[in-house]
């Protein structure tokens, strides 16, 4: 199987692991598993090295295995990253993030921050692969999505990928019509142009934004505790994420199925 298939590697391994684990409809529902201890991201890397150039690091399987996102495949799209309140968005970004920095040289991966706390994101080192922390409110955020959408439309071919990393999608509808303008355009477009959006989502704040959650196609689900905020967003009353750990594990559905992940500490 190619290691760089579709949104995972290794996707039978962990479609075997959901079905031995029940994790399969017509329930649809995760049953909490005994929690794992969480390694060190760092570690972690080196004991799954190497992994192919063009991957991007998300998370660890319940069997050991790296959850991986294909830079050079466009197919997924965008990435939402949704659950409630203190169930480990942030986080998540951030551990992309330093895996970023940890696999990839500058030349071949950078990332830029929009947030509206960018005090939370001094806990990683400094690293030439960060582009940079843009606070929402101003104005280089902007400067940042019209820049992105300038270097798409050159880079055709390039080996470069850039992750914009937005935490917290309601920011958008602060922000004016042509830097909403240019975001629409870079979730449309930015993947096939190696521009990656990975976007936070408040779950209880979903259905003002339902405008923007047709744009996502790959969301990942952290713990949810409200039935029909799950549903709004996965469209399946069958699928529940209330027994996911807050704070370090998420889910993802593959077909009809729901593979767990967790994330490793920084």
């Amino acid at each position: 199987m190619d290691k760089l298939n579709r949104f995972a590697i290794m996707m039978e391994a962990l479609t075997e692991l959901a079905q031995e684990e029940n994790l399969h409809l017509p329930s649809g529902t995760l049953q909490p598993p005994p929690e794992p201890d969480q390694p060190n991201l760092v570690s972690v890397l080196a004991d799954t090295s190497p992994l192919p150039q063009g991957a991007l690091f998300l998370g660890m399987a319940d069997d050991g295995l790296p959850v991986l996102l294909n830079l050079h495949d466009p197919v997924p799209g965008p990435i939402l990253i949704v659950g409630d309140q203190a169930s480990g968005k942030t986080n998540f970004l951030q551990v992309i993030a330093r895996a970023a920095d940890v696999m990839h040289t500058p030349e071949h991966v950078q990332y830029g921050i929009i947030t509206t706390k960018p005090d939370e994101w001094k806990v990683l080192p400094e690293s030439q692969n960060k582009a940079g922390i843009f606070p929402a409110s101003d104005e280089s955020a902007k400067e940042l999505l019209q820049s992105l959408v300038t270097w798409s439309h050159k880079n055709k071919g390039g080996e470069q990928s850039i992750l914009l990393f937005i935490d917290d999608l309601s920011i958008i509808e602060a922000l004016d019509e042509q830097a909403q303008q240019n975001l629409r355009w870079l979730l449309l477009r930015g993947p096939s142009r190696r521009v990656w959006p990975f976007i936070t989502l408040n779950s209880s704040l979903a259905h003002d934004l339902t405008k923007w959650l047709g744009f996502f196609h790959t969301r990942l689900f952290g713990f949810i505790q409200n039935a029909d905020d799950a549903n709004l967003l996965i469209g399946n009353r069958d699928y529940t994420f209330d027994t996911l750990n807050s704070g370090s594990q998420f889910a993802m559905r593959e077909n009809d199925q729901l593979l767990r992940f967790w994330l490793p500490t920084i």
